[in-house]
């Protein structure tokens, strides 16, 4: 089967490789029929980030065709139609039960989390609770319904997953830090979750009218002082909650600095920083929450519905679409920002 391959920072390849194959009682066998690129793939195509030559790409979202079950699979069957997670959450643990099934107990670290899904197949383990089934066939649906769906694979449960963390409720101020498809993703859960005002950071036109049109009531372009100036102004004070969707340390600066004291900062973008010291926030009653999204939780409960029920269109995120073998034009084309996520169709 064809696969893609990180070669080094800047190129990532198309190769054949051996189709996986069933080797533990709960591993599922899906033909991939969408896939996509991350922001969070983008830093080792940027960087590298140690990552090997010729090693499996990071690509971790998908929707496909169940082909092949181990006999532990109960909740799927081959032919149906599924949205493929970037989590393995068990169901069952303490952390699942809680609706944190994006660090399942059971899957610690990153055995929890996926990688090698821009290729024709892959094999899904831990797969019986993990995965979401999908009404009907892919043929069954519009193709601005299919990139909604394969929000659901991780983007939209990520800015979920802020709103939640934040604890975002009606009426909130809520900030959101970071324009890309996880950023936008954050402004349809907030306004989900019933906030009142919604500022998107974003230096961007594009992206800041697409936010615009799914739920922000403001967009500050300025950054550092100048922007929690602005933010604070537009808001008549500090913010409720800030989602902060990036991963860097200035961007979690720029959460804390928007924040009125006793607020609430929700982060899900994967963290490039280790020096983020919880103490500095003592003064200011700040709580903290995040980390890697509760996909199928949400996706079951919450969002899977309303995809459906044409309530929200995460799918606008994918502004540019792909074949597979043109892998590393989607790459670099968010890389430059041309578009605000690719789309790959197999």
């Amino acid at each position: 089967m064809k696969a893609a391959l990180f070669e080094k920072a800047g190129l990532v390849s198309v190769k054949e490789v051996e189709k996986p194959h069933l080797q533990e009682d709960d591993d599922v066998i899906i033909k991939i029929v969408r896939t996509c690129v991350c922001g969070s793939d983008l830093w080792s195509y940027a960087h590298g980030d140690n990552k090997e030559s010729h090693s499996v790409n990071d690509g971790h979202e998908a929707l496909g065709i169940v082909e092949e079950i181990g006999t532990a699979i109960t909740s799927v069957k081959p032919g149906d139609f599924v949205i493929v997670p970037f989590t393995h959450g068990c169901g069952e643990c303490d952390a699942c039960r809680s609706g944190f099934d994006g660090t399942c107990d059971r899957h610690q670290g990153s055995t929890n989390w996926s990688k090698g899904f821009q290729s024709e197949y892959v094999r899904f383990h831990s797969a019986n609770w993990a995965l979401v089934k999908v009404p009907g066939q892919p043929s069954d649906y519009t193709e601005g319904m299919i990139k909604s769906l394969l929000t659901l694979a991780d983007v939209m449960p990520t800015g979920y997953h802020a709103a939640r963390c934040a604890h975002v409720e009606k009426g909130d101020k809520v900030v959101v830090i970071g324009d890309g498809a996880v950023g936008q993703c954050a402004v349809i859960a907030a306004k989900m979750r019933g906030a009142a005002q919604i500022v998107l950071m974003s230096r961007h036109d594009d992206r800041q009218e697409m936010a615009l049109q799914s739920g922000a009531t403001a967009v500050v372009a300025e950054r550092g002082e100048e922007g929690i100036a602005k933010v604070r102004e537009i808001l008549g004070g500090g913010a409720d909650a800030a989602l902060e969707c990036v991963g860097t340390e200035a961007a979690f600066d720029q959460a804390l600095g928007v924040l009125h004291n006793g607020g609430r900062i929700g982060y899900v973008g994967v963290p490039h920083y280790n020096n983020r010291a919880i103490g500095s926030t003592f003064a200011q009653n700040i709580s903290i929450a995040g980390g890697s999204a509760s996909v199928t939780t949400y996706d079951k409960q919450i969002l899977l519905k309303a995809v459906l029920d044409a309530e929200i269109d995460p799918g606008r995120v994918f502004t540019e679409t792909y074949q597979l073998a043109d892998i590393n034009q989607a790459y670099a084309d968010m890389q430059a920002r041309k578009t605000i996520k690719s789309m790959v169709v197999l």
